[in-house]
């Protein structure tokens, strides 16, 4: 079944070569918000909004400036996918954290960029600077959260970018990345122990191939949310 997120790969396939399996769901591509540039000063928070535990395509924690949690996930989705945290990957991650731990100690931020074939061939685009800016602006907004950088296809890349755009290793408490191109780079200097891959049998994208080719095996990464989401918990004491 061929869909508008299918036509929107099909469109850049002269870009970059993919292949999709026939079976592909109906998806709707909300509108993206646009994040503030300037970060405000740290509030209080006698008094604040929870964030909502069902975000679906888009989390915005962080620029919503929700309530402080225990932990602050920020995401970046892959190639083309809806909203800012995805439909593959980011809502089942983060649906199985905030069952493992519960919803009012998790805030979500997904990380507003284009996410198309062309920042895929430039490690990210914009992403990795806004990622940075997410994570500093959660820092600034609430100093004792523990901050998990997620990603997920090029995905992947903005999170080792972002620790080239002016964050450090001892701000991240843990990575997780699936489907990641540079699965078996360091990450930003983070120990090995906090950090965590999934890369799947057959995903040529994730097993040093260098293609760029979907398979069924890159859009399964749904299946490690709950073990990607007990690392979290398990890494960070929880």
């Amino acid at each position: 079944m061929r869909s508008s997120h299918l036509l929107a790969l099909a469109g850049c396939a002269a870009a970059v070569p993919l292949t999709l399996p026939n079976a592909f769901p109906v998806l709707s591509f909300p509108i993206l918000r646009t994040r503030s540039s300037k970060a405000s000063a740290p509030a209080a928070h006698t008094t604040c909004t929870p964030q909502p535990s069902t975000g679906g395509n888009t989390e915005n924690g962080v620029v919503n400036k929700n309530c402080c949690t225990d932990v602050t996930v920020i995401f970046a989705r892959g190639t083309v996918e809806p909203g800012n945290v995805g439909y593959f990957t980011g809502p089942p991650f983060i649906a199985a954290l905030r069952k493992q731990i519960g919803a009012s100690r998790v805030t979500v931020q997904g990380v507003e960029y284009p996410a198309t074939t062309t920042t895929l061939a430039t490690g990210g685009g914009v992403g990795p600077a806004n990622m940075a800016a997410d994570v500093k602006q959660a820092l600034l907004q609430c100093p004792n959260t523990k901050i998990v950088l997620s990603g997920y296809s090029q995905g992947g890349e903005v999170v080792h970018n972002a620790f080239k755009q002016g964050i450090t290793a001892s701000q991240i408490a843990a990575a997780v990345m699936f489907g990641d191109p540079y699965n078996g780079q360091s990450v930003g200097g983070l120990a090995p122990a906090v950090v965590k891959e999934y890369c799947a049998a057959g995903d040529v994208i994730c097993n040093g191939s260098g293609s760029f080719v979907i398979t069924e095996a890159h859009l399964s990464y749904a299946n490690d949310a709950s073990d990607a989401a007990a690392f979290i918990v398990k890494t960070l004491g929880l």
